[in-house]
């Protein structure tokens, strides 16, 4: 099965993945997407969300396979 790397980032600073977690293609989207909103739920109960992040999914060789930006990973619905 490929490993893919999912990375962290905002146009200045990473945070990169080493490990890296083994998992079919299809299941790359899925991933990043659960992995931005865990990191949203994280800001949410510290009161502050940036959506400035984006996380870049690399595959073993290095290739960006998939990139999710965290403003199309929740919906902002206001009151």
């Amino acid at each position: 099965m490929p490993k893919f790397f999912m990375h962290l980032r905002d146009g200045t600073d990473e945070v990169l993945d080493h490990d890296g977690i083994e998992m079919p293609f299809e299941s790359v989207a899925q991933a990043a997407l659960k992995a931005a909103r865990d990191c949203i739920s994280g800001d949410v109960l510290e009161g502050r969300v940036e959506l400035k992040y984006r996380i870049d999914v690399h595959d073993e060789d290095g290739d960006i396979v998939h990139t999710l930006p965290f403003s199309s990973a929740v919906a902002i619905v206001p009151g």
